[in-house]
């Protein structure tokens, strides 16, 4: 029998249009004064103003703010313990190297994280995990789940197309990796949270069936936004990636230690997502579908990235995560889908060949 665990959600949970412009209501609601704002680098001349009068209309008191364009460790570590007494609060508004620190200092600090992602290219701004530099590579180190996600789906729009078909390959990649965590399960190799599967599962099929027009509606957007929210709490759940990362983000892993220049996570994640459900014939008709209509495939398709790299990185997958058992920790699943890169129709069109 399973005991009782205690788990964090965000407090403050806000998406939607002109979401900046109230982000100082949203934390004097919670009585959260005193607070460093991170802003990601060229993002003050952006939306500083709108932020800092939101903030003064509030009456929440800004300690401090900066931009910041850091993941090195040796660079967190001391900016989070210089930070003032008065710390109430750390606020991170950007994309994701500024929310992993945010989240990261908060951890070291205990203080509360309040996350403003200014894209919606992963679940990161969600989860309780954060990608750092530690001595110059990328690892996933410990964090703090956010008390507060406030997401303003206007910014979302305006960022580059890319950074939303990232956050489809990623929201996407639930359908495999709860799948991985089955299989897993099944291997003697974890154990499956009930609860967390059925709201990775609820977050992901609630953003695939979504009607929509275009990507930019505000509809389709905020349910992208949600549904990346859901996953970090299916996660909290779990105490694990597992609901959310499996063989697909292994793969992507992979690619970002050999690639000169990997391209966003969830583009990597999301090609990955496909090869998988191939490989665990589970759904891959609704991921092409979706990749279709969105038109992800079409944006993969000019980037040129290469078959072999995938071919690559499906070998290299086991070793990123030795104590994981997906279905790439077996031969011959690997095998197959090295063959799908080779041979699949949609696979050869939007990978090119050596």
């Amino acid at each position: 029998m399973q005991k009782n665990n205690s788990i964090s959600i965000p407090v403050i949970l806000k998406i939607g249009n002109g979401v900046l412009d109230y982000i100082g209501d949203c934390l004097a609601e919670e009585n959260i004064s005193n607070v460093v704002i991170w802003f990601g680098n060229g993002l003050i001349d952006l939306f500083g103003t709108r932020v800092m009068d939101s903030m003064k209309k509030a009456g929440v008191n800004v300690l401090e703010y900066q931009e910041l364009d850091t993941v090195a460790i040796e660079d967190i570590v001391p900016l989070a313990f210089s930070l003032s007494n008065q710390t109430k609060a750390i606020v991170s508004i950007g994309g994701g190297k500024v929310i992993d620190a945010g989240k990261y200092a908060a951890f070291l600090k205990g203080l509360p994280f309040i996350s403003v992602p200014t894209s919606s290219s992963s679940d990161g701004f969600s989860s309780a995990t954060a990608s750092l530099l530690v001595e110059g590579r990328r690892a996933s180190v410990p964090a703090k789940l956010a008390y507060g996600i406030l997401v303003d789906t206007q910014v979302i729009r305006t960022a580059p197309e890319k950074f939303i078909y990232s956050g489809i390959g990623d929201m996407v990649a639930k359908i495999t990796a709860l799948y991985d965590w089955v299989f897993e399960a099944e291997h003697g190799a974890s154990v499956l949270n009930d609860f967390a599967v059925m709201i990775a599962k609820k977050a992901v099929n609630s953003f695939v069936r979504t009607p929509y027009e275009t990507i930019q509606d505000e509809v389709f957007l905020k349910e992208l936004l949600d549904s990346l929210a859901m996953s970090g709490i299916a996660n909290e759940i779990a105490g694990s990636s597992a609901p959310t990362s499996g063989s697909e983000h292994l793969i992507s892993h992979a690619l970002d230690k050999f690639l000169e220049v990997p391209q966003l996570h969830g583009i990597q994640v999301g090609i990955a997502t496909y090869i998988m459900a191939k490989v665990q014939d589970h759904r891959y008709k609704r991921i092409d579908t979706v990749f279709t209509e969105t038109g992800f495939w079409n944006y993969v398709e000019t980037l040129q990235m290469k078959q072999s790299d995938f071919i690559r990185a499906i070998d290299m997958a086991p070793s990123i995560k030795p104590h994981r058992y997906t279905y790439l920790h077996e031969e011959k699943y690997r095998e197959a889908a090295k063959e799908l890169v080779r041979t699949d129709e949609i696979l050869t069109r939007v990978l090119a060949a050596d």
